[in-house]
């Protein structure tokens, strides 16, 4: 029952990374993170929310390190104002830390389908040039009007990865 009731506590990676922020406003370690938030995380959601608030301001402060204590933390104001509208809306990104590997696997997801769509289309191109030779207006007409479809797909599609990078 206990244990039920400790889980019913947790906080989402956006609420603890929240307080993680309004406690880096005075500054504090990273010992201390890990003992006021340790009743309501796991250490790996506050090591994930503390990843999190860096985005935001948070940063640490190398002179103030201590060898029990650990990183010393203080926020950034201006950088947190600017940004704290975005502080819940990107949570369920960046809450795992796997921002890269979610990253580099998108890039390779769209490269894949454009390499499909591309050598769909010159697929459908070489068939109709084919049934061109063969004699088939219609097949090739429709076979080369799928091609150029698939053409134009693989244009827009590759603008629009090339303007997202």
């Amino acid at each position: 029952m206990e244990k039920t009731s400790a889980i019913a506590r947790q906080l989402s990676v956006a609420e603890l990374s929240q307080r993680i922020l309004d406690m880096g406003k005075t500054g504090v370690y990273r010992a201390s993170l890990f003992e006021a938030l340790g009743p309501v995380a796991t250490q790996r959601q506050i090591r994930a929310a503390i990843a999190h608030a860096k985005h935001f301001g948070l940063h640490s402060v190398s002179s103030l390190r201590d060898a029990e204590l650990g990183t010393y933390y203080q926020l950034d104001l201006a950088k947190y104002q600017t940004l704290q509208h975005l502080v819940v809306v990107s949570a369920p990104i960046t809450a795992d830390g796997n921002l890269i590997e979610k990253y580099t696997r998108a890039t390779a997801t769209i490269h894949t389908m454009l390499n499909l769509v591309r050598g769909l289309g010159v697929g459908l191109a070489g068939a109709g040039a084919v049934c061109v030779f063969l004699g088939k207006p219609q097949v090739s007409f429709g076979l080369l009007s799928g091609a150029v479809s698939l053409g134009l797909l693989w244009a827009v599609q590759r603008a629009i990865a090339q303007r997202h990078r």
